[in-house]
């Protein structure tokens, strides 16, 4: 039976994409190759960020729940010490967004997190996070890039390493965020019951250790082949918390408002379900932290997108006088921003990366649930009839969905990359193109409103089709339309 991942007999070059640096374990992803990879991360953090740090000489290191993520950190904290830096190791695993903290918490000169995100279990992964607690730019994986190769010399004294737990810290940090005795009596009341399906990941007992108090959580256990699936928050991998969501709502005997969270493998990505099991995505999500931000709490700034995002954000902005700001997609650009401007209100990405200007530039999963929760306590309403409110106050009614098609070859990629450039689309289903642009991937808007993205990944073979139109049946139409297109110029 042929692999459903790449064979190769040599290793794929080191190439940092979206967020970190990506491979399939034993393949790509070793520990040799990251024993080359870390310490350089770390000289070149170091060379960015030791004057902000008072010449700071710490790296934090954390993990996940993959497949020897343990003993990766551990080869990667003997890799930085060697050239010098004191190290502090997480002695369990945490979600990526608890490292960043501990990053600014401790003044550390930045973090080094041993995950592969949303990807399947085969992949390992090392993401770099800066002092100010978030992704590094793209001119920092960049630099990193381009000194690998050269002669790594170790320190005539090694550095130190610390063991310690990030989660006390952090979820006193989250805590701190939100009106927290209001969601523990929404949810010790049952106006609110919480299910959160944390796809095996590094996010398990997490809500729970926050609120300090019960949460129904799913897939707790520790499963580094994530049941089968990838750990990624989309509606096709999470049929348990869907199902029991809507078997519950058909029992009759819900009360109040009941929400579901789910967590992608390290914690930095969520989406949610509304009380009657539909999934949504942080299309619908961020709409709704917009508003109660800026409307229940009266919180401003500017409001951070990226070009995979809903129409309807911008609108919801206008409503609160919020400017918005357009980025390629990867959270990096986003944290970017933040620390570019001085006042951001929220930064999200479709694929379900949300930030807070109250925090550090990072996307955080459990705070984005925080404040959802405080915004169904707030208001009394189900998820679903919040996303109405604001469609109807907005006047913009569309629906979303995203494919993605694992590509033959490199070879492929280049071709339909040439194509896009020499023979723009004019037209699609009989509907004109008004505006074809490439920002990050190619950009397609049509006469009727609606916009199609044609976007190659970063970490993976694999080509990403987004859709927003008016109904669903149109999403489905074009995307089938951008498939065949696509499927026609393989090789």
């Amino acid at each position: 039976m042929a692999s459903q991942y790449p064979i190769r007999l040599t290793p794929a070059p080191i190439e940092f994409g979206t967020d970190g640096w990506r491979g399939i374990i034993a393949a790509d992803f070793t520990f040799e190759r990251l024993g080359q990879v870390a310490p350089v991360a770390a000289q070149v953090l170091k060379q960015t960020y030791s004057t902000e740090t008072n010449n700071s000489n710490l790296i934090i290191i954390g993990y996940d729940r993959r497949f020897l993520s343990p003993e990766f950190a551990e080869a990667t904290a003997m890799a930085v010490q060697q050239v010098g830096f004191d190290v502090m190791l997480s002695d369990t695993f945490v979600p990526t967004p608890a490292v960043s903290w501990a990053v600014k918490q401790y003044q550390a000169l930045g973090g080094l997190v041993i995950t592969a995100s949303h990807n399947p279990a085969a992949y390992s992964g090392l993401k770099v996070k800066g002092a100010f607690g978030g992704s590094v730019a793209p001119n920092i994986t960049q630099e990193i890039q381009a000194r690998l190769g050269k002669p790594i010399v170790p320190a005539q004294t090694p550095g130190s390493l610390t063991y310690f737990n990030p989660w006390p810290d952090y979820c006193t940090i989250l805590r701190s965020k939100v009106d927290l005795k209001a969601i523990q009596e929404a949810i010790t009341s049952g106006r609110i019951t919480v299910y959160v399906d944390v796809m095996h990941g590094a996010t398990a007992t997490g809500l729970e250790q926050v609120l300090g108090c019960p949460v129904h959580e799913l897939r707790s256990a520790h499963d580094t082949l994530f049941g089968g699936t990838a750990p990624e928050p989309l509606a096709k991998y999470m049929p348990e918390l869907l199902q029991t969501i809507r078997d519950r709502a058909a029992s009759g005997k819900a009360e109040g408002v009941t929400v579901g969270f789910v967590f992608d493998g390290d914690g930095d990505r969520i989406a949610a379900v509304d009380g009657q099991g539909n999934f949504l995505s942080s299309q619908i999500l961020i709409p709704i932290l917009v508003e109660h931000l800026a409307g229940n709490r009266g919180l401003t700034g500017e409001f951070i997108k990226t070009v995979s995002g809903s129409d309807l954000m911008p609108k919801v902005a206008q409503l609160f006088n919020l400017p918005v700001f357009e980025t390629p997609i990867g959270y990096k650009y986003i944290a970017d921003r933040m620390l570019q401007t001085g006042s951001v209100l929220l930064g999200g990405e479709e694929s379900g990366g949300i930030g807070f200007g109250t925090h550090i530039p990072e996307r955080d999963g459990i705070l984005s649930a925080l404040y959802v929760l405080e915004a169904i306590a707030t208001s009394g309403k189900d998820l679903s009839e919040l996303y109405e409110n604001l469609q109807e106050r907005t006047g913009f009614y569309s629906a979303y969905d995203r494919i993605d098609l694992t590509l033959s070859s490199d070879a492929t990629k280049l071709k339909l990359i040439q194509e896009l450039k020499e023979h723009p689309f004019t037209e699609v289903l009989d509907i004109a193109v008004t505006e074809m642009t490439n920002p990050d991937g190619f950009k397609v808007r049509l006469a009727d409103g609606s916009w199609i993205l044609i976007r190659f990944s970063g970490t993976e073979p694999v080509l990403r089709l987004y859709c927003e139109a008016t109904t669903q049946a149109d999403v489905d139409a074009r995307l089938a339309w951008a498939k065949e297109w696509a499927m026609s110029h393989e090789s």
